[in-house]
């Protein structure tokens, strides 16, 4: 099956996990702290909020395919109503979990890395 043609809530189901690993192991090598203080700050970068803002970071460097991905995950209809966070976020959150879900996927952890390292500086420069 091309992987693209998987469904937009299933790419996002995995590149939720996906994505949270990449925060996990690049907290976790920037210093041992206890799990507390990491959970802290991994929820800085995977909250709605935080992953549309990951996405606006790295949005200018997505090929058609990739863009392609992220808007149908954007688009996607849930029956989840969110909760503390805004609707535009939400859907902006899934797209991009469901970029990340499709580049493990299709092997691409070259390209994941280098998105994923873009989003990272960035949110650390700040």
């Amino acid at each position: 099956m091309d992987n693209s043609q998987y469904s937009p809530l299933t790419l996002a189901f995995l590149g939720d996990s996906v994505f949270e690993l990449l925060v996990r192991e690049a907290l976790v090598k920037t210093a041992n702290r206890p799990g507390s203080e990491l959970h802290k700050e991994k929820l800085e970068f995977v909250s709605a909020s935080a992953q549309a803002d990951a996405f606006r970071i790295i949005e200018s460097m997505l090929n058609e395919k990739e863009l392609d991905i992220y808007r149908r995950g954007r688009n996607a209809h849930t029956n989840h109503t969110p909760k503390n966070m805004s609707v535009a976020d939400y859907h902006a959150a899934t797209g991009l979990e469901a970029l990340f879900g499709y580049l493990y996927l299709e092997g691409e952890s070259d390209r994941m890395n280098e998105l994923f390292q873009k989003i990272w500086e960035a949110k650390n420069e700040r």
